[in-house]
């Protein structure tokens, strides 16, 4: 089977994350995967699952709204979501893929009322 590309990736990822399907948002990243959100650091799918589990009770059955910039292994992400009475206007995260899996990602978002 050939190595997904980063777009693939990242394709399957919103799909996931759209239908808040946590274990299919989990397939995507690497057993060493290193998460670095809102200034704290998560390892590996069970950190991915800590912060999933948030982001999804942050702002539950979301609309997003995503600008993506890809470059080679790279993709910088700028996103809203709105959900759940809540939204967050000032989502940024960067995604460092190895593999056709996501190896590292950075996240900063503010959640406001909606």
């Amino acid at each position: 089977m050939a190595t997904r590309t980063p777009e693939e990736v990242f394709a399957h990822h919103g799909q996931a994350l759209g239908g808040e399907d946590l274990e299919g948002i989990l397939e995507d990243y690497t057993d060493d995967a290193v998460l670095i959100v809102q200034g704290k650091v998560y390892r590996g799918k069970d950190g991915a699952r800590q912060v999933f589990t948030q982001l999804l009770s942050d702002v539950p059955q979301a609309a997003w709204d995503l600008v993506t910039v890809f470059a080679d292994d790279v993709l910088y992400l700028e996103w809203k979501a709105t959900g759940g009475g809540r939204k967050v206007e000032d989502g940024i995260d960067t995604f460092v893929f190895r593999d056709g899996m996501i190896r590292i990602q950075t996240v900063v978002y503010t959640v406001q009322p909606a």
